[in-house]
């Protein structure tokens, strides 16, 4: 059966390609070899990495991941975010190729191990990049093709990747189905939203990306030039809209899924609004899903939307009509915190159609009269909404779906208008819109609209994602009218709560004006906000016979209620282990829409204080998965997990004597490296004594750094400050993830010196590392899985043990004549120098018994004989081919 789907669309514009099919494309030999992957009942999933060479000596470092040998598949591109390599989307591309798709990841120019200048997505540069990575998919055997040259493709990606996705289904017709994520359509409005400039994540994006000097000569001339004026010009607005996908948006008419988060300072939902709209208007089928987290933190709900995405394509690229693609639009809810854990509970609402931003609005009558409020010299201080680069798992951001307010807006230095109090629970789900008159002593106004929800007597009031919209008024002596459309958000306003619009004459995130102004703002009409999903919206995914078979929907209620209250009652402490900082269990964890394949099954091990374990395995071990289910991220299918006696649950109490450093950590570069830390610690809502903060910069070791911006550090600096970061409050058990990624030699020992120290005061630290030499020199104990189970646990001596390698110790340095002969002796293998004597490696006949007198026969200056087995070689024995 011909599952091609219609190429209307190449008929319809003809061929647009940045390069033809037959371009040339560079596979450089060598570099590509075949590793198996996965488990054993799925077929094993095949990875080829190679550089490929794509022009003007840029090379781009990929991995193609295949499963099985059935003929011919649809391919799909995976991109990373901003800052990261191929290596981010290794795990779903190893899912999709066992999904029977070819799957091809690359680093994008100047990221992980690829070349070249960042271009920001530019035409001839990133975008070009995949034309010629689809001209290499359409010669592989594996890969279905729609015409000569024209594989059947799909692509996905996240943020910076998502762009990519975007502008490549513009420039290249031969992409098929794409589902871009957290991503912008118009990155100048993104970075200059009403001409204001988003400074911070503007610094934070070159930070990321290695440094002015990592991108194209004009865009770090760009950002110079508009970082120096504090505001965008012509030139920066047309550099950035050249590399939007809005550049390409009338050509992009291909299945596109639009996954935008809700906590998004960055890439905030109305540029996936503007997306949907234009792609729709194309004719292709467009859905949309607004996801809990984003840029600013929260939940990105990785495995629900990477399942969505495999059915996308399942639908659009296999041709599957069968697959569930989900709804037109879904937005995810938060609904409260668990059963007591402190775990955010999500729900999904959803519509048959995408209701925009605007749908059925609702006035709101404010009340206020004229004020006025002054932009102070300098900007500052500024207010407070959202804190780029300080996100996380949880997310400042996210605190405001919980009710909890951080906003900091300073007296004087705003204008407020309220409603009254709501008679009813009031949805929001949109952008709200109000219209103001804007009066100002200098020529132009710059101001931040925010609406608050305002609790009962005004004692808390949050703002809702943490989101502002700035705008630059023009020409506003003479007083102007403008019209206002406040950050899209999906929130509900309790009875009894107000609404409070506030224009602020500052925000920490934005370039304000550095001279006084005085600004008079009064309103000119109500607020109109959006409710589209107030009442008609429906949970995703309830079955319908619910709605009209009452009775069978009560027992399943009832049924799900009863399972609630067993999965969510926490089971009492253990006494016995009041003293032991981790047990595992029996833990146990299924990869997503499996019931068969793992993640982790039947893991156990102890750590006692005072260790420092050493977490080991090859990639796709089940190490992060472990760190993420003992830290209360995830929720494991099986097994207990007791810290101290504590069973572990997302948001369980004992975790706040757990300190972690997984993946990083966000820091704010303008600050030093203690304000950061004592931001940081503010947000927990701790009390500042519990800190420790002194303490925690004495074990990380920092010194007279602590008073320096961030920017100015060094990488091991910052991995020092993240780890100081971990160990605010002194927790007893410390988990650290590859603490020495991108760290020199000098900067690895003295990682090392911090994890010695720590755990020297009684203490335990866990440590998830790569590094093999440093583990053996750092860890006490060491833990090694392969395939998500236990291979072995113990101290590090013991997992070592003996072998066939033995350490001479001499009182003199062995010359290398003397050294031949040894290595010519019957029973050995081989023999080098090696620091303080010889190292022998004995062949199958040999023996530590025969070989010492010949030793002394030879006149080897021998102190001592001993077994020394390097942990890699214990690690290789143990795991065998998996590494």
């Amino acid at each position: 059966m011909d599952l091609r789907l219609p190429r209307v669309r190449g008929l319809l514009r003809g061929p647009r390609r940045i390069l033809s099919a037959a371009a040339a494309v560079v596979v450089l030999a060598g570099a590509g070899t075949w590793t198996a992957v996965a488990g054993d009942d799925p077929p094993p999933v095949h990875r080829a990495d190679r550089v490929v060479e794509v022009g003007d000596g840029v090379r781009l470092d990929t991995s193609y991941f295949t499963a099985g040998s059935e003929g011919r598949r649809p391919a799909v591109l995976l991109a990373h975010g901003f800052g990261g390599s191929k290596a981010d989307a290794r795990d779903q591309a190893e899912r999709l190729a066992q999904d029977g798709y070819a799957v091809l990841t690359w680093s994008a120019r100047g990221f992980g191990r690829s070349t070249g200048k960042i271009g920001l997505n530019a035409p001839d540069g990133e975008v070009a990049d995949v034309s010629r990575l689809i001209d290499w998919l359409a010669g592989r055997p594996e890969v279905r093709l729609d015409g000569k040259g024209d594989p059947r493709v799909g692509m996905a990606g996240g943020s910076y990747g998502g762009a990519v996705a975007l502008l490549a289904a513009g420039h290249d017709d031969r992409v098929d189905a794409i589902a871009p994520a957290i991503t912008y359509w118009n990155l100048a409005d993104a970075l200059f939203p009403n001409g204001v400039f988003k400074k911070l994540w503007a610094g934070i994006f070159v930070n990321m990306g290695g440094g002015c000097e990592k991108f194209e000569p004009a865009l770090c001339r760009m950002y110079q030039r508009v970082a120096e004026k504090g505001a965008p010009d012509a030139e920066a607005v047309k550099l950035l809209q050249e590399r939007s996908p809005q550049a390409v948006g009338d050509r992009i008419d291909v299945p596109t899924l639009l996954a935008q988060g809700q906590t998004d300072s960055l890439f905030p939902l109305g540029q996936a609004d503007a997306a949907a709209k234009a792609i729709r208007a194309n004719g292709a089928p467009v859905d949309v899903d607004w996801v809990s987290g984003g840029h600013d933190g929260g939940d990105m709900e990785a495995d629900r939307v990477q399942a969505r995405t495999a059915a996308w394509f399942d639908r659009h690229l296999k041709g599957d009509e069968s697959a569930g693609t989900g709804p037109a639009f879904r937005v995810s809810r938060t609904v409260g915190t668990g059963s007591g854990d402190g775990e955010p509970r999500l729900e999904g609402v959803s519509a048959d159609a995408y209701p925009g931003l605007g749908g059925e609005p609702r006035a709101i009558e404010l009340r206020g009269r004229e004020q006025t409020f002054e932009n102070p010299a300098g900007a500052a201080p500024p207010a407070v909404s959202a804190l780029p680069g300080i996100g996380g798992s949880g997310g400042l951001s996210q605190l405001s779906s919980l009710g909890v307010g951080i906003s900091l807006d300073f007296p004087g230095q705003y204008a407020a208008f309220e409603s009254a109090p709501l008679r009813e629970d009031l949805q929001i789900t949109g952008s709200p819109t109000a219209t103001v008159r804007v009066q100002s002593t200098a020529e132009d106004a710059v101001l931040f609209a925010k609406v608050y929800d305002v609790g009962p007597g005004g004692a808390q009031q949050v703002l809702p994602s943490q989101l502002v919209t700035p705008l630059r008024v023009a020409d506003a002596k003479a007083g102007k009218d403008v019209t206002v459309t406040l950050p899209a958000v999906d929130h509900e306003v309790e009875r009894g709560h107000k609404l409070r619009l506030v224009l602020a004459s500052t925000d920490l995130g934005y370039a304000s004006p550095a001279a006084p102004a005085t600004y008079t703002v009064s309103l000119e009409g109500g607020l109109s906000v959006p409710t589209a999903l107030g009442d008609t919206g429906a949970t995703a995914g309830l079955p319908a016979w619910v709605w009209w078979a009452p009775l069978a929907g009560a027992a399943v209620a009832a049924a799900l209620l009863l399972t609630a209250r067993r999965r969510t009652s926490a089971p009492p402490p253990d006494p016995a282990l009041a003293d032991v900082p981790l047990q595992i269990t029996d833990l146990t964890k299924r990869y997503a829409k499996s019931a068969d394949r793992y993640a982790v099954r039947d893991l156990s091990f102890r750590v006692e204080k005072g260790q420092v374990l050493g977490l080991l395995g090859p990639n796709g071990a089940g190490k992060t998965t472990t760190l993420r289910m003992l830290m209360g991220l995830i929720a494991p299918d099986g097994g207990d997990i007791r810290v101290f006696g504590h069973a572990i649950a997302p948001g369980a109490p004992v975790l706040s004597r757990v300190g972690a450093f997984v993946e990083g950590a966000g820091f704010l570069p303008h600050l030093s490296g203690r304000e950061n830390l004592e931001l940081y610690w503010r947000a927990t809502g701790r009390p500042a004594e519990d800190a420790h903060l002194d303490e925690a910069l004495e074990i990380a070791g920092l010194g007279d750094a602590l008073a320096r911006a961030v920017r100015t550090y060094s990488q091991g600096m910052r991995q020092r400050l993240a780890i100081a970061q971990a160990m605010l409050g002194l927790p007893d058990l410390l988990i650290l993830d590859e603490p020495t990624n991108g760290l020199d030699p000098p900067q690895i020992r003295e990682m090392r010196e911090v994890m010695i120290r720590y755990a020297a005061a009684g203490r335990t630290v866990i440590v998830s590392s790569h590094l093999l030499s440093e583990v053996e020199q750092s860890c006490t104990h060491l833990v090694v899985m392969d395939h998500g189970r236990l291979v072995q646990a113990g101290p590090v001596g013991e997992i070592v043990g003996s072998g066939d390698t033995l350490l001479v110790g001499t009182h003199a340095r062995v010359d290398a004549p003397l050294v031949e002969k040894v290595a010519a002796l019957p029973g050995v293998a081989s023999a080098a120098v090696t620091e303080g004597g010889l190292l022998v490696r004995l062949d199958p006949t040999g023996t530590a018994r025969d070989l010492i007198p010949e030793l002394v026969r030879l006149d080897v200056p021998v102190e001592s004989v001993g077994p020394h087995r390097r942990l890699e070689d214990a690690f290789l024995t143990l795991i065998g081919d998996s590494a």
